[in-house]
């Protein structure tokens, strides 16, 4: 874990979604005015996750009895498996001065910062969050603020088997494609892709607008 006083990382390598999504939720829950906030990279087992308002019917079929968790987040349908690295913000949002849309916007941005460090282009595509390489969708975002303050965030393909996004409506969207940075060639794993984006959500994440007294 590292820790700078105001921001702490945790890598937590492989970890089920049920456990991580309860730790979230009791983080954000006890967290008060100086509670640092916290980043997590990881990845999970597989797993297909829909959002508060999400439609199961975007599930189209589950051959291999990938578990479906209903959550608290914004979005539909999208799917998490080893290989996808995945970002947790936990980020007290009002301490620092960032309404959501803009917080949204920077988590896109860092992960087209990190596609350009590998020679990609990536963009935003105009009323469906995420980020794209030639209209495939490359990275997902999902996010709940409760009292000013997030939890869940986004998710990057690195080289994670793109099959079961094939069974689902990714986002809600038919017939949308997804990619991942193996098929551009890169063969970084996703530690490696985990620090290039840690370095642009840090550079990327608006300072404190109070001062916060060290985490004991």
């Amino acid at each position: 874990m590292n820790d700078d006083g105001n921001l702490r990382v945790k890598r937590l390598g492989l970890t089920d979604y049920a456990p991580a999504l309860e730790a979230m939720k009791r983080f954000t829950a006890l967290r008060d005015a100086e509670t640092p906030d916290e980043i997590w990279l990881l990845e999970h087992p597989s797993v297909f996750t829909l959002g508060l308002a999400g439609n199961p019917a975007h599930l189209l079929q589950n051959p291999a009895g990938i578990p479906l968790a209903r959550i608290d987040r914004g979005g539909q349908i999208t799917y998490h498996g080893p290989g996808q690295l995945v970002a947790y913000l936990l980020v007290d949002l009002t301490r620092r001065r960032i309404k959501v849309r803009e917080f949204v916007h920077l988590m896109e941005e860092s992960v087209i910062a990190t596609l350009a460090e590998y020679g990609l282009q990536a963009e935003r595509k105009r009323g469906a969050p995420g980020v794209y390489i030639d209209g495939a969708k490359i990275g997902a975002l999902g996010l709940r603020v409760r009292n000013g303050r997030s939890y869940h965030g986004l998710a990057l393909n690195v080289n994670v088997d793109l099959t079961p996004f094939s069974w689902i409506n990714p986002c809600g969207y038919a017939g949308l494609k997804s990619t991942r940075l193996t098929d551009f060639g890169i063969h970084d794993d996703v530690d490696a892709v985990g620090s290039r984006l840690l370095g642009h959500l840090q550079r990327l994440l608006p300072p404190l607008a109070v001062t916060t007294m060290e985490a004991a």
